[in-house]
This record gives structure tokens, sequence and C-alpha cells, in this order.
């Protein structure tokens, strides 16, 4: 008797134990730890509560590059807490057949160019992935960054955006290359 007892008692502890692990992955669409990426949605209401920059990152799931940019850059701490402060993040999977609703239009997927029509308006009808847009707090488009990043290379783009230098007629090649030898220091 005690060993049944014994054996409910570990099955019910397992069970509970693998339940409370599937709902809090379902529930945790990406890592806790790491950038919190949102949808387009997601980041257009908390940006009309609390404006902030946006930084959009514009995917397809074939792309290899940007699976690099998923387990690497964006996985460092540096850019995971800089990111997380100072943009809200979202994950634009540029072939989306939904319908995404932004400032009274819908943009919709376009069977002809296999993407979704804010991904060629975001990308400017350049598509060429991963693309990186990075947008103001009234939603206007400041740069698109295209192409695979280090951590050396993405951290002080970010710093750039994010302390606005593009207002103090600071071109980012010029910050950028700056940056790059005084790391060499």
């Amino acid at each position: 008797m005690k060993n049944k007892l014994f054996v409910t008692f570990i099955a019910c502890c397992i069970f509970s134990l693998f339940s409370g692990c599937n709902a809090q992955s379902s529930e945790n669409k990406y890592d806790p730890n790491g950038i919190h990426w949102m949808s387009f949605e997601e980041a257009v209401k908390l940006n009309d509560e609390k404006p902030k920059r946006i930084f959009i990152d514009t995917y397809t799931e074939w792309c290899g590059w940007c699976k690099k940019m998923d387990a690497a850059t964006f996985k460092d701490p540096a850019v995971v807490k800089y990111m997380n402060d100072n943009f809200y993040a979202v994950k634009l999977d540029a072939e989306t057949k939904d319908t995404i609703n932004f400032r009274d239009k819908q943009f919709t997927y376009v069977a002809q160019y296999k993407t979704n029509q804010i991904a060629i308006d975001l990308m400017q009808g350049q598509m060429s992935y991963p693309t990186y847009s990075f947008l103001d707090g009234q939603y206007q488009l400041i740069y698109n960054l295209k192409g695979y990043q280090t951590t050396d290379q993405f951290l002080p783009t970010l710093i750039y955006f994010a302390e606005e230098m593009y207002k103090n007629n600071v071109k980012l090649d010029e910050y950028l290359s700056k940056q790059g030898n005084a790391n060499q220091k």
C-alpha cells in the first residue's frame, strides 16, 4: 500500500512539473531572459501609452543569416539588456499571411511578392533579409540596416539610434568608424 501511495505521489509530482513547464513555454513565446520580442500591434499599443523607439527585425523562416542573428547576436547579454531598455523590439515575418493593422490601414499578404505589404513598405521595396528597421516614437522610419551583424557591430548601432545621434548630424558610418578605432586602441 505504501509503495502504491509513493508511486502515485511521484507520478503526481512529475505530472505537475511537466504541466507547469508546458504552460510556461506556451505563455512565453520567447526566452524570458532574452529580448522581449513582440508583435507589431503590441509594440504600437505600448508605444501609444509610452513612446519609445521601435526596432523591427524583418526576417523569413528560410533565412540562414536571420537564424544566426537569433542564435548569436540577439542572445548576447549586452545586446539583450540594451535592446530591452531602449526599444520596443518587434519580430516581423516578412512572409506572414496575417493581416497587420496599423494606423487605420490593413497590411495584407501580397502573393505576387510572397511578402506582407508592411514588410515591403518598411524595407522600401528593397527586399533583403534580415533587415532591421529603426522607427522613432512617432512611427517614422529612421533607418534600415541590412544583413548579419556581430555583437561588436550591432551594439554600437543600437546605441547610435537610442541616443539619437542621427539628430546631431553624426552619420552612422562615421560613428561606427570612430567606435571601431576606439575599440582597437
